[in-house]
C-alpha cells in the first residue's frame, strides 16, 4: 500500500461559482491500485504555481512511503526546508495529499474514515450555509439587501437548516484592518434585523467577516449587532494577531469564530491560549489534514471550545470535514454548499437532507468522484481561488462587495 502515481486535476465549478474560482483536486494511487482522492485549499499561489507544490511535496516526502504513515509524511513536509514552522502553501499541498492517504486506508480496511479516528459519535452533523441569492434575485443587488438576505435565509430554514451565514461589512482589502463606515455598519444591523425577524428562534444568524477590520473598529461593529445574538463574529480583524482578536472577544457578547486562514496545530494553539476564539474553523485542505485537524479539535476540547470546519471549496474537502466532524464530541456544525455541480461532482453520494449530514458508510471518504466531470471543467482563468481587492474602503459611496470570487456573469 505504498504510495506510487499521483494526478492533479484543476476544475472551475461553473456559474454562479459559489466555492471559489477553482477547486485542486488530488488523485493518488498506491502500488496495489486503490485510488485515493484529496481536495488542496491552498490559494497563496495561481493553480499551475500549486501544481508544483503539489507534486514536489508528494515526490519528496510521500512517494514510496506507505499510506499509513501519515504522521511521518506530515513530519517531513512540516520540517521542509529546515523550517519546522507552519507554512501555508507547503501545507496546502501536504493536506490534500493526507486526505487521500485516509481515503486509501478507509477503502484498504473496506471503513469509513471516521472509523478510524476513534469512531462516529455524531450520528447527524448540523449544517449550516452561506445566503445565497434565490433565482428571481439580482446579483448585483442582493449583497446590500437586508431583505433579499431575510428571503434567502427563510428559504434556508424551509429547507432545514437551522444556522445562515451572512458578511454584509465592507470590503476584503489586501490594505489590512479597517475602521467599518457607519453605512457598513448600519447595514449589517438592518441584515441581522431582517433575518432575524424572518427566521425568528428557528436559525443562528453567524455573522461573517473575513479579517476586514482593526480591533477597535470590530468592536464597534460587533457591539452595535449584540441585540441580534448572532451564534459568532466571524475573523473579526486579520488572523495573525492574535491578542488582538482576544481583545475583540472580551469586549464583545457574540461569540468570536476564527481558523479557515490558520494551518497546523501551531496556528490554532494560540487562539486557544489568548481566549481569541471559542470556535475553530479550519478548512482541512489547507490546515494540515484529518489527523492534524483531529489533534487541534482534542485541544480544543480541553479549553471548552467548539470546531466548525469551514467550506469555501468543492466536495472532496466537504467529504474530509465530515469524517472528522462525525468522530469528535466537541463538533458545533459544518459548513456546506449546495450546488449542482458539488453535488454532480461525487455522485450525490453525499448530501444534506433537512439541515443535515449523515455520515457516509461507504469505505474511504465515502464519495464517489466524476472524474470525467471534473476534467470536462478546466480552470483557464488567472485569478487565485480567492482575492482581496486593492481599493480601499468606501466611506463615501458605501460598499458592495461580493467576496473574494464574485459569481461570473454568463
Amino acid at each position: 500500500m505504498k504510495l506510487k502515481d499521483l494526478d492533479i486535476i484543476v476544475t472551475a465549478p461553473p456559474a454562479p461559482g459559489w466555492g471559489g474560482r477553482y477547486w485542486i483536486l488530488v488523485k493518488v494511487t498506491t502500488d496495489d491500485g486503490i485510488v485515493g482522492w484529496g481536495e488542496c485549499y491552498a490559494s497563496s499561489v495561481g493553480p499551475e504555481a500549486m501544481r508544483a507544490v503539489i507534486e514536489d511535496v508528494f515526490n519528496r516526502h510521500m512517494r514510496g512511503e506507505s499510506a499509513e504513515n501519515i504522521e511521518l509524511m506530515f513530519r517531513r513536509a512540516y520540517s521542509s526546508g529546515f523550517t519546522q514552522r507552519p507554512d501555508l502553501t507547503v501545507m496546502g499541498a501536504f493536506s490534500g495529499l493526507e486526505i487521500a492517504c485516509w481515503d486509501i486506508l478507509g477503502k484498504a480496511r473496506e471503513r469509513p474514515v471516521w472509523a478510524l479516528l476513534g469512531g462516529r459519535i455524531n450520528d447527524r452533523i448540523r449544517a449550516y450555509t452561506y445566503l445565497y441569492p434565490l433565482p428571481h434575485h439580482g446579483l448585483d443587488a442582493f449583497w446590500t439587501s437586508p431583505e433579499m438576505a431575510a428571503e434567502a435565509a427563510l428559504d434556508c430554514v424551509n429547507r432545514g437548516y437551522t444556522a445562515v451565514k451572512f458578511d454584509p461589512a465592507g470590503p476584503y482589502t489586501m490594505r489590512g484592518g479597517h475602521m467599518p463606515g457607519m453605512r457598513d455598519i448600519s447595514q449589517s444591523v438592518a441584515f441581522c434585523k431582517a433575518i432575524r425577524e424572518a427566521v425568528g428562534d428557528q436559525a443562528d444568524l453567524l455573522f461573517g467577516t473575513h479579517g476586514q477590520f482593526t480591533t477597535a473598529g470590530a468592536i464597534r461593529l460587533g457591539q452595535a449587532l449584540e441585540p441580534y445574538s448572532p451564534l459568532w463574529f466571524e475573523e473579526p480583524i486579520p488572523p495573525d494577531a492574535v491578542e488582538e482578536m482576544a481583545k475583540v472577544a472580551r469586549a464583545v457578547r457574540i461569540p468570536v469564530a476564527t481558523g479557515e486562514r490558520l494551518t497546523t496545530k501551531a496556528e490554532f494553539a494560540p487562539v486557544l491560549r489568548s481566549g481569541a476564539a471559542t470556535i475553530l474553523q479550519p478548512a482541512l485542505g489547507r490546515a494540515g489534514g484529518i489527523w492534524e485537524m483531529k489533534k487541534v479539535a482534542a485541544m480544543a476540547e480541553a479549553y471548552n471550545a467548539q470546531m466548525a470546519p469551514h467550506l469555501y471549496a468543492g466536495p472532496v474537502e466537504w467529504a474530509a470535514n465530515i469524517h472528522l466532524a462525525a468522530s469528535i464530541p466537541n463538533l458545533l456544525m459544518c459548513e456546506t454548499i449546495e450546488t449542482r455541480f458539488h453535488d454532480q461532482l461525487i455522485k450525490g453520494s453525499i448530501r444534506v437532507e433537512g439541515g443535515f449530514i449523515t455520515p457516509p458508510e461507504a469505505p474511504g471518504l465515502g464519495i464517489e468522484v466524476d472524474e470525467g466531470l471534473a476534467r470536462a471543467h478546466p480552470y483557464t482563468g488567472d485569478g487565485l481561488h480567492l482575492q482581496m481587492r486593492d481599493a480601499p474602503c468606501d466611506y463615501e459611496q458605501g460598499n458592495n462587495f461580493e467576496g473574494g470570487a464574485p459569481a461570473p456573469r454568463d
